[in-house]
């Protein structure tokens, strides 16, 4: 299995086990990293990476959405691995699907999958509670840079559908924001409020609102 991140890091959130980050090739101060979730029913690996290795340890995985089985090397992962019908098409070339999904619901009542369309049309958000937080893994609709939000609104996006993604995120319960992207040599996630939440998002639909 590919080297953890030290977990006696004073910094880590129990159960959340982050992988070795990558440099995305494309934007050299961004890293991205998937993430094994310890849980009693089963460990799941949410999100890929550019050669990720993971021979065993996890009973499923689960991609945000297409573009982290399209970047870089193939991932090699022994568990059946999870993805947005939508995003299908973007996954299957490079890695095998055992299944997809098209609507929200939630996997031994700790894991819910959250369609989130708008950066792709498959792009979906994990809201995962440990029973001490709540941790929603964003993929790249929402990423961390410099200690801040950030959407990635592309030519190839839906920028109303975004919207209208991120009025969602912005109404859930959330502790802990966990995107597939953060900046190079800084904290894989952050932690937030309610409040802080609230104010963040909106400032994120002002943003992808000029692309309506």
């Amino acid at each position: 299995m590919t080297r953890l991140l030290d977990t006696t890091d004073t910094t880590a959130i129990a159960g959340l086990r982050p992988l070795d980050p990558v440099p995305l090739p494309f934007a050299r101060d961004l890293a991205v990293r998937a993430f094994v979730l310890e849980r009693e029913q089963g460990n799941i690996l949410v999100y890929s990476s550019p050669g990720l290795v993971v021979r065993e340890g996890v009973e499923r995985q689960y991609l945000g959405h297409g573009h982290e089985a399209a970047v870089g090397r193939p991932a090699m992962v022994d568990a059946p691995l999870f993805v947005h019908e939508a995003d299908r098409a973007l996954v299957e070339p490079v890695q095998r699907v055992r299944g997809t999904f098209s609507r929200r619901h939630t996997l031994d009542d700790d894991f819910e999958v959250i369609p989130i369309p708008g950066h792709t049309p498959g792009s979906t958000a994990y809201l995962w509670d440990t029973g001490e937080q709540r941790l929603l893994f964003t993929a790249d609709t929402i990423f961390l840079k410099e200690g801040e939000w950030h959407t990635a609104v592309l030519d190839s996006s839906d920028p109303a559908a975004y919207a209208e993604s991120l009025e969602l995120v912005r109404g859930l319960d959330f502790d802990v924001l966990v995107p597939w992207a953060a900046g190079r040599d800084e904290p894989p996630y952050a932690l937030t409020t309610a409040a802080d939440t609230r104010r963040r998002i909106d400032a994120l639909l002002e943003r992808v609102g000029r692309w309506i």
